[in-house]
Formats: C-alpha cells, structure tokens, sequence
C-alpha cells in the first residue's frame, strides 16, 4: 500500500506535491493515469483532425469545394496545424500501445488504434485540398513518433551491449 502523501507546506509548491515519486505512487496507477492522458489527446486529436478548426465549406465558388477544410485556405497555417495534430496523435497511440502490451485483448487494441489511424488519414486527405500540402510530409509526421522510438530502443540496446 502507498505512503500517504506529505501535507503541502509552505516551501513545497504544488507542482512537487503532485509529481510522481517512487515509493508514494504505484506504477500501475501512473500507468492508468498515463493511459486516460494518452486518450484524451488522442480523442482531440482525431476529432480536430475530422472536424478542422473553422469547419468545411459548404458551397463551390470563389476558388474551394464543398468539403473542403477553410482552415487550408491559410496554406501554411493549415500545414502546421495538420502536422502538428499528427504528431500529437501519434505519439498518443504509440503510448497507448506501449502501455497495453501484453494486456488481454491487445489484438483488438491494436487493430482499433491502426483502424482509428486510418480513418484519421482518410478523413483529413478528404477535407485538405490537394494542393495545399504534401501528402508524405503528414505521412512521416504520422510515422516520427514510431520511428523515434525505434531508434532509441535501438540505441539502448546497443549501449548496453558495449557497457557489458
């Protein structure tokens, strides 16, 4: 069972009160607590993603189609918001399933988050205008945080075997 937390004084601020310590916290509830923030971001994610900032056009003329992002009519703004969404979302599916690995129904987990990931990218190329960006760009956002990953596990298992 966990220690009780430690009474705010008035030299600890309450930014330390809440900060994770080992020994007072369990990891299985930071765990849990990790997994409801990873979802959350993920549930924003994919709904500003669906529903773009400012909405779709409605009617064709003056230079858009009805379906299509207003946000993109601001190119390179649009550009950072879809990359940066992307990213966001990625980065909480990945550790959406790194926290679940080994849980039971992990198949299903998985196959919700890729289903959940390719209905994301199906619904942000059907409002983004083709011309207003690059495909691949939001691609390699959608991959960074894996690929990232990879490499630092990598990395540390390469240490480890020099260190050893």
């Amino acid at each position: 069972m966990a220690a009780p937390p430690r009474p705010l004084s008035k030299t600890r601020s309450w930014f330390s009160y809440f900060r994770y310590e080992e020994g007072r916290d369990s990891p299985a509830d930071a765990r849990n607590i990790l997994l409801v923030v990873a979802t959350l971001i993920a549930t924003v994610t994919f709904q500003a993603g669906v529903n773009p900032p400012g909405g779709v056009w409605q009617d064709e003329g003056h230079g858009h189609a009805p379906g299509r992002a207003i946000y993109a009519s601001q190119k390179h703004a649009y550009y950072v918001f879809l990359i940066s969404n992307t990213i966001a979302l990625s980065t909480s599916i990945l550790v959406i399933m790194s926290l679940t690995h080994r849980f039971p129904f992990q198949l299903e987990i998985f196959a919700a988050t890729i289903s959940m990931l390719v209905t994301y990218g199906s619904a942000i190329f059907a409002v983004t205008p083709k011309e207003s960006v690059k495909f691949r760009y939001v691609l390699t956002a959608a991959a960074l945080p894996f690929i990232l990953r990879c490499l630092l596990q990598g990395f540390y298992k390469c240490r480890s075997m020099v260190s050893n």
